[in-house]
Order: C-alpha cells, then structure tokens, then sequence
C-alpha cells in the first residue's frame, strides 16, 4: 500500500513546529505521526506539503490513499478508512479525515470536493496547535507503545534497578542501572541502545527512544518522550523532545515540546504555572498575535534549531521560533522570532550563514550532513518570518 498524508490548515496552526516539516513529521507519543499510519497499515508514505519542503518530503507517485496528516489513528479510524472506495471520501465537522482515487490519477488540493462524502461517527486525536503535542501525549504514548510491544518479549534491564508494576518495555541494547521505574500510572518504553545512567527515577507513561540517553539522577514524570539520539537531565515533565536534540543539565522543563538540533544550556528552566494561576496564552502565527490556550500549564514551544546559553529562564507559555537563539539574565519576551539572537536586553538578526556554520558542527557530530536541501528549507523560512524581526 502507498499513502499521502497531506497538510491541511494545521500546517498553518502548527507554525513554528511546522516551518521545517510536514505536520505529519510531528511526534507525538513514542512515534511520529507518520510512522504510526506505516506501522497500522504496513505502507509506504509520502507527504503533501509546502512546495519548499517537497523536496525533502516528496508525495508518493501512483497512491490511492490521501490521509490527513493532522490526525492520529486509532482502530475504529483505521476500520472506516480502510474501507473507503474509491471516489469515496471521509470527513468529520468539516474536517477532511482521508479520501481515495484511482491510483496514478493526478492530485489537486479540491479534487475531494468532487468525490461522495461520508461522515465519521467518530472522534479521534488531531494534532491543529502546538500545545496538542504535549496535552495528547500520553493518549498517544500508550496506543503506540501496544502497537510497538504486542507480541514482543522485553529485553530484561539490570536487578540494579527497580521496577514498580509491569508495563515495562525494553529493546535490544537497551542499558539501566540503579535506576527506578514505576510504570503504575503508564507504560515505560526504553529504546533500542538506549541507556538510562544511575540514580535515575522514572514514571511512566514515558518513552526514551532510540540512541538516546538520560544523565545521572534525573527526574522525569509521566507524559514524556524523549526522542531519538537526544541526551537529558534534570527535572523534565508532560514534555516531548522530538530527537537530535539535549537538555544534558539540572534545570526544568515542562508541559513542553523541543524540536530537533535543539540545545537548553545547564540550569536553565521554563515557568509552566503563572503566579495568579490565569490560562496561559500563546503566540500564535497565524493570528499573529497571542491565543488563550485554556489550559493552566503551559510551557515552552521551542521549534527546530533552537538554543539557549546557560540559566536561561522562560516564562509560561513561550514559543521560541526556528534557529532562536537565547542567552543572557532576565526573562526573554513570550515570543522570540525565528532567527533571532539575544534575550531579555533585546534581539538582533541571527545571520544566516553563521547560523549553517554552527549547523554544520551539530550535524558533523551525528555523522550527518547539513547538506543543500536543509540550507534551502531554513533560508525560505528565513525570509518568511523576517516581518516577525523589527530589530
């Protein structure tokens, strides 16, 4: 089988997380959105996105099978659109859940208009705006880790440690000592040649993925994922780091999400309560301008390439743009624009060729490439967000 999943005006609400990728590239549990539809229905994948991002995130030629890649799938989802014929599609309160045409046939974003639409009964989990990511996490960290773990046996984890309840799961090379997991409140998913060092404590639901590692004595509570090739510490809660990115020192963060090649420099800490205990607002691109959340806790937004020196503090509810860049003493304003340098005393313009050079390190260190295609994604996001920099 071979599926699009397409962008819808989630794209749009998810900014900044979506400047660098399709919506469905998000993650949310222990995998991404995209990986979850290829596990349930054994597919091949492509995307339908921003024309910057094709190149990286090409659809697939010849599917007959467009899912929108806001949402989540779950068994009575899968069972509804499985079933769709084609010319059918599938919709739910106006929004567009799947639709299928004739393999080859060519794609337009109207072209459902002209198909026969049923209506789902349903619900199901949409990730529409950043703080989705965390406050569905642990829904969504439980259904992947039974579509991961079902069938399988766990590696068995050093009698170092200790466990508390049985909904523990380990890959293959996966490492602990001296540590303690409770998994009574939600499931432990430790990836393959992950290592959890000592002295951690641990509660689930949670999620370490692969190649990733947790420093001695860190603290982390249910809803978390901390995704591949990441490195953390601290005190981390209700978060999720997509992967390629560290959080290495004491410090806290929660109710929060961190993109990729991001770094939080030692004792640096996020608000996630403000003191008269209000809903916390945020940025938001496409109003540009601050949307009440309802929720109380609300943390840090930090999109892809984001860093800050040490003892950097945010306050509740911040969004930190691609590439930002935050150092210095005081609180940094809620909103810090992509590409932007500085902190609490002001903002200048993070020029971009500097930025590829620091890129290019942090790739090199991965044995990975920051190759043209990146610099391409990031240089057209670098001029859409410029009216964002009046400094």
């Amino acid at each position: 089988m071979m599926i699009n999943l397409f962008d819808d005006n989630a794209w749009q609400s998810l900014r900044p997380l979506s400047f660098t990728r399709p919506v469905a590239d998000l993650r949310v549990g222990i995998l991404t959105i995209a990986e979850k539809w290829q596990k349930h229905l054994a597919a091949k994948c492509g995307f339908v996105t921003e024309p910057y991002l094709s190149v990286k995130y090409p659809p697939l030629i010849g599917a007959d099978l467009y899912i929108n890649g806001s949402i989540c799938p779950d068994e009575a989802l899968l069972e509804a659109i499985t079933a769709l014929q084609v010319g059918e599609a599938l919709e739910r309160n106006e929004v567009l859940i799947a639709y299928k045409i004739n393999a080859g046939e060519v794609y337009y974003p109207e072209i459902h208009k002209q198909l026969h639409t049923k209506v789902y009964q349903g619900t199901f989990v949409r990730i529409f705006v950043p703080e989705d990511i965390f406050r569905c996490n642990d829904v969504e960290l439980g259904r992947d880790f039974d579509l991961l773990t079902k069938g399988r046996t766990s590696v068995q984890l050093s009698g170092t440690n200790t466990f508390l309840g049985d909904d523990i799961f380990a890959e293959a090379g996966a490492e602990a000592e001296c540590s303690t997991f409770n998994s009574l409140k939600g499931p432990i998913y430790i990836g393959e040649n992950s290592q959890v060092w000592e002295g951690c404590h641990i509660r689930g639901s949670f999620a370490l993925c692969n190649n990733s590692q947790i420093k001695m004595g860190a603290k982390i509570y249910g809803q978390t994922t901390i995704g591949p090739f990441s490195r953390v510490g601290g005190e981390i809660n209700n978060a999720v780091i997509w992967g390629y990115s560290s959080k290495g020192h004491e410090g806290y963060l929660g109710n929060a999400v961190m993109g990729q090649w991001c770094n939080i420099g030692a004792d640096s800490n996020n608000s996630n309560l403000k003191n008269n205990y209000a809903p916390v607002k945020l940025w938001d691109y496409e109003l540009e301008s601050f949307r009440e959340t309802g929720l109380q806790f609300c943390g840090l937004i930090m999109a892809d390439h984001g860093k800050c020196g040490i003892n950097t503090m945010f306050n509740t509810g911040t969004v930190a743009g691609v590439s930002a860049n935050v150092f210095g003493d005081g609180f940094p304003r809620n909103f810090i624009p992509d590409f932007a340098w500085g902190g609490a005393s002001g903002f200048d313009v993070y020029n971009l060729q500097k930025m590829f050079e620091t890129a290019d390190k942090v790739y090199e260190r991965r044995n990975m490439e920051f190759d043209q295609t990146e610099k391409d994604i990031l240089s057209a996001i670098f001029e859409m967000t410029s009216k964002y920099r009046p400094f």
